[in-house]
This record gives C-alpha cells, sequence and structure tokens, in this order.
C-alpha cells in the first residue's frame, strides 16, 4: 500500500516537472523594430503583458500588439498560467527618420488656428479615437496585407519637421501618389469604423477595424464607397484618392493602428511595386 502511495506522489511531482517545463510562450513573428507589429502565440488560458498591457488572447491562444515610433530599444512581454512564469525581454531597433528644420517663419504660419477651428479638430480627433477603440475579435490582423493603391510613394512613416524649433506632428502613414478618383482597395478583411467626408486636417476619412486593436485608417479621399458597420473583404473597393483636407496633392495616406500605438504600414506589405 505504502509503495503504491510512492509511486503516485512520485508521479504526480514528475507530472509537475513536466507541465512546468513546457514553454508558455509558443511563438513570436513580426518586425521588431518601431513601428512593428507583432504576432504571438501562448497556451491556451494563459495571461500575457506588453509592458503594463494586458492583451487580448484569441481562442488559440493569439494575440498582436504593436511598437510604437518613439518605442525604446527594450521591451517586456510576460506570460503567465497558473504558477508558471516566463518573461521574454524584446530588443527593438531603432530608425533613423527624416526631421526637416524650417526656421525664420512668421508666427502665424506655425501655429495659425483659431479657436473655432481648434474645437473642431478636437470633435474630429475624439470620433477617430473613439472608431480606433471599437474593435472586434475578427482575426484578420493575422491576414497577409496587400497594398491599398497604386502610385507613386511620396511621404513615408515617421518624418516631422520643426519650425522654428517647434517639433510637429510626426507623419504616422505611407503616402502613395495618384491621380483624384484612382481606386482604394481594403488591404485585409475587416468592418468600417469610420466614414466621414470632410475633417479638417484629413479631409475624407476612413477606418477599418481588422482585430484585436488593429485598424486602417485612410485619408484625404476623394470619395468613400463604404458605410459604417459594413464588412469588407480584401480588394474589396472601398475609395477613391482625394486631395481633401489638408493636402497639397491627390494622394492616398494610409496608417495602421494598434489601438493608439501609430504603427509603420509598410512593415505590413511586400517591397512597393508600382512606382511609377
Amino acid at each position: 500500500m505504502f509503495k503504491n502511495i510512492l509511486l503516485i506522489i512520485v508521479f504526480s511531482l514528475f507530472s509537475f516537472t513536466l507541465k512546468a517545463q513546457e514553454p508558455l510562450l509558443l511563438s513570436l513573428k513580426g518586425d521588431f523594430t518601431q513601428g512593428g507589429l507583432v504576432i504571438g502565440q501562448a497556451t491556451k488560458g494563459s495571461k500575457v503583458t506588453f509592458e503594463d498591457t494586458d492583451l487580448e488572447l484569441t481562442p488559440d491562444g493569439y494575440f498582436v500588439f504593436g511598437l510604437h515610433r518613439d518605442m525604446p530599444d527594450t521591451a517586456t512581454l510576460t506570460v503567465t498560467n497558473g504558477d508558471s512564469k516566463e518573461v521574454q525581454k524584446l530588443f527593438v531597433r531603432k530608425r533613423d527618420y527624416n526631421i526637416e528644420r524650417i526656421d525664420g517663419l512668421p508666427p502665424s504660419k506655425v501655429n495659425p488656428m483659431k479657436p473655432e477651428v481648434l474645437k473642431r479638430i478636437r470633435k474630429e480627433g475624439a470620433l477617430v479615437a473613439e472608431a480606433r477603440k471599437n474593435t472586434s475579435k475578427d482575426e484578420f490582423f493575422m491576414q497577409d496585407f496587400i497594398w491599398p493603391a497604386e502610385g507613386r510613394l511620396s511621404g513615408f512613416y515617421g518624418s516631422q519637421r520643426v519650425l522654428n524649433g517647434e517639433p510637429k506632428r510626426p507623419h504616422y502613414g505611407v503616402d502613395v501618389a495618384a491621380p483624384t478618383g484612382t481606386e482604394v482597395v481594403a488591404p485585409a478583411d475587416g468592418t468600417v469604423r469610420l466614414a466621414y467626408d470632410d475633417m479638417f486636417y484629413s479631409g475624407g476619412t476612413l477606418i477599418i477595424d481588422h482585430g484585436y486593436g488593429v485598424s486602417s485608417t485612410f485619408i484625404h479621399l476623394n470619395s468613400i464607397d463604404v458605410e459604417n458597420g459594413q464588412k469588407v473583404k480584401q480588394g474589396d473597393k472601398i475609395a477613391t484618392i482625394g486631395e481633401t483636407g489638408r493636402a497639397t496633392g491627390p494622394h492616398l495616406d494610409w496608417r495602421i493602428n494598434w489601438y493608439s500605438s501609430r504603427l509603420d504600414p509598410q512593415l505590413l506589405v511586400p517591397p512597393f511595386q508600382h512606382d511609377k
């Protein structure tokens, strides 16, 4: 009898040891650079924390997070499951951005906004923020993204102007210059969260939710061919290129967000093949 009890105890200890040695973090893939999107998978039932943010997991244990423009060179990912815990230090590659400095400008050219304009900008900014928060549990963020338009690359993620020593907001998208009316398609499946014809800065503005906080934003649109709540498939026509809002010529400004973190769309798509 005592031998049987001893065998059960030994077996139980052996089983616990095996379980503790099983990896909680199964995989990580993506671009570990500022502006990158990272997709991972953990053991089902785990709790995953990126820095101080608890991540939502799909039923199969997949999760996603983004590395914003000014991300430090290290970050921490923690996975816990019961009494087991795994901590992984992530190394983030820093990037050199195109910074343009212009001095000697009249103050009115640096901060020209009137109070009524600022009120409008804040209102529209709140609409965009709410649209990006309204995210689904769709797993379309795991698709291979495609370019939403053809043309010439004319603007890049992370670039910034410094006017009279005052840093202005960086450019958070990739610009594709093409004639007004050029077709814009969905880069991945998703749900339309915002379709707005005329915002002060961005003009015709469209936001598509790809799930778990990942969204695409398309701005300066001439026309929008979808509506709030509509489901779209990758490759569907969703809009046309324009020069609405504050734009100096017809182009598509395409942006990718993970919630409020602004990421680089070019890191999600193949090399651009339509430079004209």
